[in-house]
This record gives structure tokens, sequence and C-alpha cells, in this order.
């Protein structure tokens, strides 16, 4: 719990009043559809901007929560991070429920716990894992159709494991997006990239990494597709991965990208 922390009680003895703020940390998942992205922006619905409208009616008094990444418009998150300062008496749970009642239905918090005061979701953050669905059919499938997307004819997927290796290890993925910050680093440590499949007729590609540039699993998930439909030479993918050469444009929906986990130091809470 952090230490800046006092306790009092009111005069009639009734439930501890906390006199200055602790740092919290929240898990929360979202269906991005209907939101410009995560990241606060002027006129335009956001997840962030809905998360600091919930906390302000619960006596938050901070500016601005911070976030572990910035996901794009239109992709969702199962396991989305972020911290926020808050004078809250009545323990993690109740906090967690009082944050849903305020929230609007695509906003869930999924788990509140108490955090150092030194602790940075973005910063602190040793990796993060996204997941790209995808199903395979000749017809749309409309209850399907907001969170994956559709291809036909089926992927070879043994053929997409083979590709999805050259992206493990440390490379520039230039040819895949864009920095956060203008002039921004490059290179990032990817750790884990493979597609597996999913029920019926879907299949996944997952990605950790130790950062990720704008649209890069969106553009991974795209090359790869390329590759596996012939539209882009195996020496072009590698290329692209290995040298950072420039390959064909296009880039995957958004609807078929979830950020599903970020992950911590043990030490890190």
């Amino acid at each position: 719990m952090s230490s800046n922390l006092s306790v009092s009680r009111s005069p009639e003895g009734d439930s501890p009043l906390l006199e200055t703020s602790a740092r919290y940390k929240f898990t929360v998942s979202y269906d991005g559809t209907n939101f410009w992205g995560f990241q606060r922006q002027t006129g335009v619905r956001t997840i962030q901007a809905e998360i600091e409208s919930a906390l302000k009616r619960l006596g938050w008094e901070e500016t601005t929560i911070i976030g572990a990444g910035r996901t794009d418009t239109g992709v969702h998150a199962e396991g989305q991070v972020f911290s926020a300062d808050l004078r809250w008496a009545h323990g993690c749970e109740k906090l967690k429920a009082a944050l849903n009642a305020e929230l609007p239905e695509d906003i869930a918090i999924l788990n509140v716990e108490p955090a150092a005061d030194s602790f940075h979701p973005r910063y602190d953050a040793q990796s993060r894992v996204y997941r790209y669905r995808i199903y395979q059919s000749a017809v749309r499938e409309p209850l399907k159709e907001r969170y994956k997307w559709r291809i036909w004819p089926a992927m070879d997927l043994e053929r997409l494991k083979t590709t999805a290796k050259v992206l493990v290890g440390e490379h520039d993925f230039r040819a895949f997006g864009s920095p956060p910050r203008k002039n921004g680093a490059t290179k990032r440590q990817v750790m884990n990239a493979d597609w597996f499949p999913g029920p019926e007729n879907e299949i996944y590609f997952e990605v950790q990494a130790d950062g990720f540039l704008y649209h890069m699993v969106r553009r991974m998930v795209m090359l790869q597709h390329m590759v596996d439909c012939g539209w882009l030479s195996w020496d072009d993918w590698e290329r692209a991965v290995l040298r950072g050469e420039a390959a064909k444009p296009g880039i995957a929906p958004a609807k078929g990208l979830s950020l599903v986990k970020v992950n911590y130091a043990e030490t890190v809470k």
C-alpha cells in the first residue's frame, strides 16, 4: 500500500476517512468498437476520458490517469492496466464495484489492488501481449464480425507458424509502424510470436514484446497473410523483419486486435 496514507475517524465514530491519497493499480477490459482509442482526445469518445469521468464522480481529485499503453481506435482490451491516486476508505473490492457502477457497459474494471507510490504502469511494464483473432469463412457471420477479421480462403496454419518465428528477437520494426513519439526508436524485442487454432473456424495470432509501434501488430498480421497468399515473397518478408526494409502497404482491421495482458516483475506492485 502506498506510504502517503493517514486515517482519521469522524466525530461520530463511523468508517475511517482517508486524509491523503493512495495509489491503485487497475486492470480494465473494454470493447473498443465505439472509441477513438485509449488516450483522451478533444471532441471524441475515448477510454481514458470515460474512466476519468467515472473516477471524478467517486471523489477523485487528480487530473489524469496513467495507462500502460495507448490502444488504437477500434482496438479492444482484456487486460489493460492503469493507475490512479485516490482517497478511498472502503477497500479494493468496493472500489471496483463503485467504479463499475459509474462506467458504461463497454468498459469494465476487472481488478483493483493497492500499488506503491513509485508504480508506473507504462515504465514498469516488462512486456505486453496482444492477440489478433481471425475467422475463416466464405460467408460473413454477423455475430463474429465485431471482434474478428473474416478471411477466405482459409490460411495455412503451419506456414503461418513458420512465418511468425522470424519475428522473435530484437529487430528494427520500422517497416511495421511508427514510434509513439516523433523520432523515437523503432527497435523492439519480441519474446514470443505464434499462431494457434481457436474454436471452429478461427485462428489466432499472439505476440509478446517489450513494446510496440503504432499499428505494429496489425501490420504483422497483414504481411503474414500476404506471405500465406503468395502476395509477398519470403525474401521480402525476411527483409522487412530482419533489415527493416519497406514492404507492400496494408494493415489488418482494428476489430480483430485485443491487448490481452501487461506483464510486470513480481516485485513491482
